[in-house]
Protein backbone atom coordinates (compact mmCIF):
# COMPACT_ATOMS: atom_id res chain seq x y z
CA UNK A 1 0.00 0.00 0.00
CA UNK A 2 1.78 3.38 -1.04
CA UNK A 3 -0.06 5.38 1.01
CA UNK A 4 1.53 4.27 3.85
CA UNK A 5 5.15 5.53 2.32
CA UNK A 6 6.70 7.18 5.21
CA UNK A 7 4.33 7.22 7.82
CA UNK A 8 5.23 6.16 11.17
CA UNK A 9 3.46 3.47 13.19
CA UNK A 10 1.83 5.23 15.70
CA UNK A 11 0.04 7.16 11.90
CA UNK A 12 -0.25 3.61 10.57
CA UNK A 13 -2.21 2.47 13.46
CA UNK A 14 -4.63 5.73 14.16
CA UNK A 15 -5.53 5.59 9.73
CA UNK A 16 -6.62 1.77 10.65
CA UNK A 17 -8.37 3.02 13.69
CA UNK A 18 -10.43 5.68 11.62
CA UNK A 19 -11.35 3.67 8.37
CA UNK A 20 -12.63 0.97 10.95
CA UNK A 21 -14.37 3.08 13.04
CA UNK A 22 -16.00 4.91 9.35
CA UNK A 23 -16.57 1.12 8.38
CA UNK A 24 -18.99 1.28 11.78
CA UNK A 25 -20.31 4.67 11.17
CA UNK A 26 -19.36 5.48 14.36
CA UNK A 27 -18.67 8.78 15.06
CA UNK A 28 -15.27 9.19 17.39
CA UNK A 29 -17.82 9.76 20.67
CA UNK A 30 -18.83 6.61 20.32
CA UNK A 31 -16.00 5.27 19.71
CA UNK A 32 -15.37 7.00 22.92
CA UNK A 33 -18.07 5.73 24.58
CA UNK A 34 -17.60 2.24 23.42
CA UNK A 35 -14.09 1.90 24.52
CA UNK A 36 -14.09 4.33 27.47
CA UNK A 37 -12.13 6.08 26.34
CA UNK A 38 -11.99 10.01 25.92
CA UNK A 39 -12.99 11.55 22.44
CA UNK A 40 -10.08 13.82 22.35
CA UNK A 41 -7.79 11.11 22.92
CA UNK A 42 -9.25 8.96 19.90
CA UNK A 43 -8.49 11.92 17.78
CA UNK A 44 -5.06 12.24 18.54
CA UNK A 45 -4.65 8.17 18.10
CA UNK A 46 -6.57 8.83 15.10
CA UNK A 47 -3.66 11.78 14.04
CA UNK A 48 -0.72 9.77 14.58
CA UNK A 49 0.01 11.73 17.52
CA UNK A 50 0.47 9.33 20.20
CA UNK A 51 1.47 6.05 21.00
CA UNK A 52 -1.31 3.71 22.72
CA UNK A 53 -0.85 1.03 25.32
CA UNK A 54 -1.44 -2.09 24.79
CA UNK A 55 -4.09 -2.11 27.29
CA UNK A 56 -5.98 0.88 24.75
CA UNK A 57 -5.20 -1.34 21.99
CA UNK A 58 -6.80 -3.82 23.55
CA UNK A 59 -10.15 -1.58 24.36
CA UNK A 60 -9.96 -0.24 20.46
CA UNK A 61 -9.99 -2.90 19.17
CA UNK A 62 -13.21 -4.65 21.27
CA UNK A 63 -14.99 -1.63 20.39
CA UNK A 64 -14.75 -1.84 16.94
CA UNK A 65 -15.41 -5.48 17.38
CA UNK A 66 -11.88 -6.46 15.84
CA UNK A 67 -8.85 -8.71 16.63
CA UNK A 68 -5.79 -6.71 16.87
CA UNK A 69 -4.40 -9.44 14.06
CA UNK A 70 -7.45 -8.29 11.54
CA UNK A 71 -6.84 -5.02 12.37
CA UNK A 72 -2.73 -4.83 11.34
CA UNK A 73 -3.69 -7.27 8.28
CA UNK A 74 -6.53 -5.90 6.92
CA UNK A 75 -6.09 -2.07 7.73
CA UNK A 76 -2.24 -2.20 6.40
CA UNK A 77 -0.31 -1.06 9.10
CA UNK A 78 2.22 -3.07 8.19
CA UNK A 79 5.15 -0.27 6.51
CA UNK A 80 5.75 -0.56 2.91
CA UNK A 81 8.69 -2.57 1.74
Amino acid sequence: MSQNYGLSIKQRFGKAIRRRRRELDLSQEELAERAELHRTYISNIERGELNPSLETMEKLVKALDITVSALFTNYGIEADE
